[in-house]
């Protein structure tokens, strides 16, 4: 090239550093290059580690290792000096060579949580980076910061670390704990059959997640808060394990992923609480329901359970509720029960035939459906999907579960008032918010009876697994305790009342039920379905509009879908009185289970005195009250491969 080519190639770069530049200091941001020296002091580094030579990605060079030489460069690593000085003739030699030849010399660097500060190449990183380029070899010198387990950051790179020790990937990053062991269980699974790339994590990087980067961005996802690897393990986990990602294939997911996305980081909820009407004001996103009923047309509704209602009792309780509405609707509406679905991504398969079978809404029955769904709800938006599920919020899926934890607070109260040891067992399914709230929500109904007993808990690590349930009990019966808290429903024609909760003594004839929680899910079915079949929701998107926040159900005993039941025989008059009286106060709002002053187990204070949790401090509780026996799992040790892993943290990012 000649030097009226070079120079205006030069002055190029030049105005885009003076474009970064004037962004950044609008913002009151420093405008020139993060220099390494200005990041980190020594006295933080614990060692200094080489991992010899390295090809680097481009984009996570972002800085230099001395802030004098951070000041030939903006933000963006473009050249800020003149044209007539030797800095910017040696950047148009650099880039005539690389123009010629491509640029050989390696970088050196230094790598500090997972990004790369210059020590010899600036010039070379900033022609690299205005041409575009994807990766680089560089002597990487890394600095390992000293532990710190009160810093997410620093815990997540020592989890890249160890991450990276497995892979020698280095393009991803996660904003949360966790992230890096669920992706290499991916990565594990991947299959290696194109040699020429040495090593599967090779392959995996240039087949899968560099094209699935590229998608992303071009598709729009840089303007999102979450990490690019963020958005990748959703991906995998909601669409599964392509061998390769194209733009043929992959363009349409990716552009629903980024929508779905979009808004679930607005972090805006629509909670339903109270009542299950219509929104006043919703557009027309969706096709109409009532267009789609017309000349009469049966509504198709399909019901898909995780096992049958023969063998488990939540399944048994939607299953009433399927029952109640083809009752009360007769033959303005048809459905359908699909049993023993799997509890993983094979679940979608069965919903895609739904779809294309025409139903027009289908019901996922368990929260461990809930990748499945969404993967569905977005592939088939003229169906709606409903999963019962209190996790997270989707635009494309819509949310239903009860308040599960009032009842379980009365059923405390029945326990705290019954036990004669002050210990009281409680079988826990999983570690989710659902289960977590109703320990603690139990505990603080045992406790305002009885401040001196404590509730021992035990996992199974299993949702809805009586049997198991039941051998949990026999080892909390082992370790002394007198009352019970176990599964909340029991399955049909099932005598052993090792449900809800129950005394325990040496042999059957000992064993009393006192009371157990209950789930009336027809009261939701029936009005879901009248809102539709009376034209209250004209349209889908009056259910969950693609303009508007996600829509939840959580509803509590103010409306039916959960109460209690409880033994007259077992019973005294005295506990039904305070339980019937907490019960309406609760209904009438007049009482709230978590009002402060809570503690947790460590004697934290957790919610201050007067204040209340709302309901994202609910779904998202994860710490046990003061009063529990028992520690919530380490997330690390649970199995990706069991449906709650499988389903943790999907779409919604903490950002």
């Amino acid at each position: 090239m000649n030097q009226l080519e070079l120079e205006g190639i030069y002055e190029q770069a030049q105005k885009s550093a003076k474009q970064s530049w004037n962004t950044m200091t609008s913002k009151g941001e420093m405008g020139y290059l993060p220099s390494l020296d200005g990041i980190v002091q020594p006295s933080e580094i614990l060692s200094e580690v080489s991992l010899g030579l390295v090809e680097i990605p481009i984009q996570k060079i972002i800085g230099t290792y001395t802030h004098s030489r951070s000041i030939s460069f903006a933000h963006n690593f473009m050249p800020l000096m003149s044209k007539d000085t030797e800095f910017a003739n040696k950047w148009m030699n650099l880039y005539n060579a690389h123009v010629q030849e491509g640029i050989r010399e390696p970088l050196k660097v230094y790598e500090y949580l997972n990004r790369f500060f210059v020590i010899e190449g600036n010039k070379r990183a900033s022609v690299l980076k205005y041409v575009g380029a994807i990766s680089f070899n560089a002597y990487v010198i890394r600095m390992v910061p000293k532990k710190d387990p009160t810093s997410k950051t620093n815990t997540i790179y020592y989890e890249f670390m160890d991450f990276y020790k497995k892979t020698r990937i280095n393009t991803i990053w996660f904003s949360q704990s966790g992230r890096f062991k669920e992706l290499y269980e991916f990565i594990e699974k991947y299959k290696f059959d194109k040699p020429f790339y040495n090593t599967k994590e090779k392959q995996f990087t240039a087949e899968v997640y560099r094209p699935f980067r590229t998608l992303y961005l071009k598709e729009g996802g840089s303007h999102l808060k979450l990490t690019t690897g963020d958005a990748f393990l959703n991906f995998l986990k909601i669409y599964g394990l392509p061998q390769t990602i194209s733009p043929q294939t992959h363009k349409e997911y990716i552009q629903k992923l980024i929508s779905e996305l979009d808004v679930i980081e607005q972090d805006e909820v629509n909670v339903e609480t109270d009542t299950i009407e219509a929104p006043s004001r919703r557009k027309r996103v969706f096709s109409s329901l009532a267009d789609r009923l017309s000349g009469k047309r049966t509504l198709k509704i399909a019901f898909v359970y995780a096992k049958a209602p023969e063998t488990s009792g939540w399944a048994y309780s939607h299953e009433l509720g399927r029952l109640h509405i083809n009752n009360v609707f007769k033959d303005q509406i048809h459905t359908e029960k699909i049993v023993n679905v799997p509890e993983s991504a094979e679940a979608y398969n069965i919903l895609e035939r739904l779809a294309k079978e025409k139903y027009d809404i289908i019901f996922t029955t368990s929260p461990t459906f809930v990748a499945p769904a969404l993967k569905a709800a977005m592939q088939y938006p003229d169906v709606k999907f409903f999963n019962c599920a209190g996790t997270h919020s989707y635009k494309s899926l819509t949310l239903y579960f009860g308040r599960i934890h009032e009842p379980r607070y009365l059923l405390g109260m029945i326990a705290g008032a019954m036990t004669k040891t002050n210990i009281i067992g409680y079988v826990a399914p999983y570690p989710i918010s659902e289960v977590i709230s109703s320990i603690n929500a139990f505990t603080l109904g045992v406790r305002a009876v009885n401040p001196y007993a404590t509730v021992k808990a035990m996992w199974t690590y299993r949702w809805d697994n009586p049997e198991q349930g039941k051998d949990i009990a026999k080892h909390l019966m082992e370790a002394g305790v007198d009352i019970i808290s176990n599964e909340d429903l029991p399955v049909p024609e099932d005598m052993s009342k090792e449900y809800g909760v129950y005394c325990v003594g040496k042999d059957e004839l000992e064993k009393k039920h006192y009371a157990m929680a209950i789930w009336n899910w027809g009261v939701f079915y029936e009005k879901v379905i009248r809102n539709i079949l009376s034209g209250t929701w004209k349209t889908l998107s009056d259910i969950s509009s693609g303009d508007q926040s996600p829509l939840n159900f959580w509803l509590g005993m103010n409306t039916g879908i959960v109460d209690i039941l409880y033994s007259n025989r077992n019973v005294n008059s005295q506990m039904k009185y305070l339980i019937e009286g907490i019960k309406s106060a609760i209904i009438r709002n007049e009482f709230d289970i978590f009002t402060g002053p809570i503690y947790d187990q460590n004697k934290v204070l957790r919610v201050k005195t007067g204040e209340k949790c709302d309901y994202e401090d609910i779904i998202n509780m994860d710490w046990l009250v003061d009063g529990v026996e028992g520690e919530l799992p380490n997330n690390e040790d649970l199995k990706p491969t069991d449906p709650f892993s499988y389903m943790k943290n999907i779409v919604k990012a903490d950002i």
